[in-house]
């Protein structure tokens, strides 16, 4: 799995390099936003460990426009902040980030962390041939990695993938934030449960006619979400 680490503290950068390599990775650096941006076209690494405070363009700016770009919602972005602040981590995922993590870090969250991404991308790429999932209104290719609403193709990320292929099969199944973290990071997570709203709500933005008010990405107070759509004809 190929690392592209953001970071402009060298001394940090070496001791992921410590870290991470010995584990497998293959880990790559960029000290700025600019040399971060190029990396990410030249690479195109699975994971980003993205530094928030960064010269020139700070990691938001990076995040959004690794997200603006097609080739944007491969990389799982994990955002390295020293901002504790809960309104800091709702700023850093609405911008695209998939999880934060606050300074100063457990080495054996970080490595746990990436090792659940490689574990999820593991089961995606297992999929058997043309594993399609279909409701009224919506399809998946999990083999192609697309999906799309209304025979119109949907730009998402990694985990908006994730989310959207882990509801579709079972319409009307009330999922809680704890199964889909499951699911989608794997039993280790280390993160707050929250992010899973972040992410559903990204999903809603991009589905969604009024995200305020869903019709197919539905809220069950107190408990946690359900995918409601009809299946299409034919299917059972």
């Amino acid at each position: 799995m190929n690392v592209l680490v953001v970071e402009d503290d060298k001394e940090i950068c070496e001791a992921l390099k410590v870290v991470l390599e010995p584990q497998g990775f293959n880990v790559q650096f960029a000290y700025n936003g600019l040399s971060a941006l190029a990396a990410f076209e030249q690479q195109g690494p699975d994971v980003i460990l993205l530094d928030w405070m960064l010269p020139g363009l700070d990691g938001i700016e990076v995040c959004n426009r690794i997200r603006a770009t097609p080739q944007g919602n491969a990389p799982y972005i994990l955002m390295l902040t020293a901002r504790d602040q809960e309104i800091d981590k709702v700023i850093g995922l609405s911008t695209g980030a998939d999880d934060y993590i606050v300074k100063p870090f457990s080495p054996m969250e970080l490595i746990a962390r990436i090792r659940a991404v490689a574990r999820r991308s593991q089961r995606q790429g297992s999929a058997s041939p043309a594993n399609i999932l279909r409701s009224e209104h919506f399809t998946v290719d999990l083999d192609s990695h697309t999906a799309q609403q209304n025979n119109q193709e949907l730009s998402l990320t990694t985990l908006e993938f994730s989310l959207l292929s882990t509801f579709l099969p079972q319409l009307n199944r009330v999922w809680t934030r704890e199964q889909l973290i499951a699911r989608l990071w794997g039993d280790d997570f280390y993160g707050d449960e929250r992010v899973v709203d972040n992410h559903i709500a990204r999903l809603r933005k991009k589905i969604e006619d009024n995200p305020a008010q869903p019709q197919y990405l539905v809220t069950v107070v107190g408990v946690g979400y359900k995918f409601v759509d009809a299946k299409t004809n034919g299917e059972t």
